[in-house]
């Protein structure tokens, strides 16, 4: 995942500096919170995100992918994400995107989750 940083919005007046580092850090604690309800694993270790971007005023974009298109929680679990990411005070706003390019495989899971699944 890349640090890249997205311009604010020219109509955002926000004087409160961001450090992206650390509210990059704030943001993977939050998606380590999210699971898929089917797998006892969080998203993040999961290996369904993808990229996280950090604009200079808050506002946050994680690009992340589904263990597959026909997902029963398709429709319910990036919002789920988008919420719980929107609460967190540091974040001004913050954005889900789902992509399936590349498609998920178990090469991305973290080795904490494949030993958690017994993969290890």
């Amino acid at each position: 995942m890349g640090k890249e940083i997205i311009n604010a919005d020219q109509e955002n007046n926000t004087k409160k500096e961001i450090n992206p580092d650390e509210l990059k850090e704030e943001v993977i604690k939050v998606l380590k919170m999210c699971y898929d309800p089917e797998i006892p694993v969080n998203i993040y270790d999961l290996g369904l995100i993808y990229d996280v971007k950090i604009a200079t005023n808050g506002d946050v974009l994680v690009i992340m992918t589904l263990t597959s298109p026909a997902c029963p929680v398709a429709g319910t679990l990036p919002i789920e994400v988008q919420e719980k990411l929107k609460e967190h005070p540091m974040i001004h706003d913050a954005r889900v995107e789902i992509t399936f390019d590349p498609p998920w495989g178990l090469d991305r899971m973290s080795e904490e989750a494949k030993l958690e699944l017994g993969f290890l």
